[in-house]
């Protein structure tokens, strides 16, 4: 999957080794599992059959957002990079055809 990032300082802290452990401490194997898998993976759908990132759609103010766990409560939060953003006929995000995603955040929003 293509990756972007919302700014060039989660580029690094997501990406560079050192930064990872930095940044995410205890977390970091996890972050770095997560970046892995969504990497690796052709499409979100690819996303939704490794449970442990339990990849899903958020709601409320934050709807048209995606998320992965990294932890109990973090998330590694994500938009698909689209334009427009692929939809499946009853109007829900077709999973299958988002290739490119762009990482806004790493939070707790719990």
């Amino acid at each position: 999957m293509k990756i972007t990032f919302k700014s060039r300082k989660l580029e690094k802290s997501l990406t560079v080794p050192k930064e990872i452990s930095k940044t995410y401490g205890v977390m970091a194997k996890k972050v770095n599992q997560r970046m892995k898998d969504l990497l690796a993976a052709s499409t979100l759908a690819v996303m939704q059959t490794i449970p442990a990132a339990n990849c899903h759609e958020l709601k409320g103010d934050r709807a048209g957002e995606l998320a992965v766990d990294i932890s109990g409560n973090w998330r590694i939060i994500f938009e698909p990079d689209h334009d427009p953003v692929p939809a499946k006929a009853d109007g829900g995000l077709d999973l299958d055809a988002v290739t490119q995603i762009k990482i806004l955040e790493v939070e707790d929003y719990h």
